[in-house]
């Protein structure tokens, strides 16, 4: 029984990641019916900046631990957001009224552009954060010593996706943003600024996924420049689960996708947890072809 929990607070660290990236996949599915191939490497992107930032200004020096990475992290998901909203204004508003196989070889090429970049601007091998940057203490959980830093992994998780769903629930921009989601045309018509709205979803996504890739740096501490591909593979994965361009169904979709790859690795073999997580994701979609939370859509009238 032990096992069982170290092994689902690990899950749930990892999914929480997973769910991050996910948020990102559906909410640019969710307004232009569009799967942007490039996130993963915004993703891995934000891994990298995480890295730069904190060798070369020595953030949590200066600040201590906890504000350090604070600041860090704040500090990442703007400049992430910054190159999502330049990759949507560049690669997918001028192909906005094409045919959408346009969009989707453009998503493919900025998600090649950017890989090779990262690649070329620091190299092919892994890269290390630094090992002292987070505690290394444990805390007591249901009598289990648990690292401090998987709760605190899963809580930011939490902390962000739920931040994400009161912002889109509870807001004008927020009624916005699904009024544009179920139908542009009739968005427009009643004054929304669509363009905004997308540019937006292309702020709002990629900072998650920066914070997420991030996140993955100081959890394991070594990242490469081929991580996007898994990690963005696994994510759109977690929103397919869930209900694609369902903001709640990104989230349990992560959470869950991340339970079962850890729960399958440790009682079955970690060199078939990939194939366990999509051996689940085949018989849910049988079960449930829109996902657990369904495909948020709405009806015409």
């Amino acid at each position: 029984m032990e096992e069982f929990f170290q092994q689902l607070t690990n899950g749930l660290a990892v999914g929480g990641i997973y769910a991050l990236i996910a948020l990102g996949y559906t909410m640019v599915y969710g307004v232009l019916k569009l799967i942007n191939f490039a996130h993963g490497d915004l993703f891995t992107i934000g891994a990298y900046l995480g890295l730069t930032l904190l060798t070369s200004m020595g953030l949590t020096g200066h600040l201590g631990a906890v504000a350090g990475v604070l600041v860090l992290a704040v500090m990442v998901q703007v400049l992430v957001a910054i190159i999502g909203y330049l990759l949507e204004r560049v690669a997918y508003r001028p192909l906005r009224q094409s045919p959408r196989l346009s969009a989707v070889v453009s998503a493919l090429g900025a998600s090649i552009f950017f890989q090779n970049a990262v690649m070329l601007i620091y190299g092919a091998r892994f890269q290390v954060y630094p090992h002292d940057i987070l505690p290394s203490a444990t805390v007591s959980l249901l009598g289990l010593d648990v690292p401090l830093v998987r709760i605190l992994m899963f809580l930011t998780s939490v902390v962000l996706m739920l931040g994400l769903y009161f912002f889109i629930q509870k807001t004008r921009t927020g009624t916005a943003i699904r009024a544009a989601a179920i139908d542009q045309g009739a968005a427009k018509l009643m004054g929304i600024n669509v363009n905004r709205v997308v540019s937006l979803v292309f702020l709002i996504g990629p900072a998650l996924g920066g914070a997420a890739g991030l996140m993955v740096g100081l959890y394991y501490g070594q990242i490469n420049f081929t991580m996007g591909w898994v990690y963005g593979l696994k994510a759109f994965t977690a929103a397919i689960l869930g209900g694609i361009g369902n903001i709640p169904g990104a989230m349990v979709g992560g959470l869950l996708l991340g339970v079962i790859e850890a729960l399958g690795a440790a009682y079955i073999s970690i060199a078939w947890k990939d194939a366990i997580a999509f051996f689940v994701l085949i018989i849910i979609l049988i079960i449930r072809p829109t996902g657990l939370l369904g495909e948020r859509v709405a009806d015409k009238i």
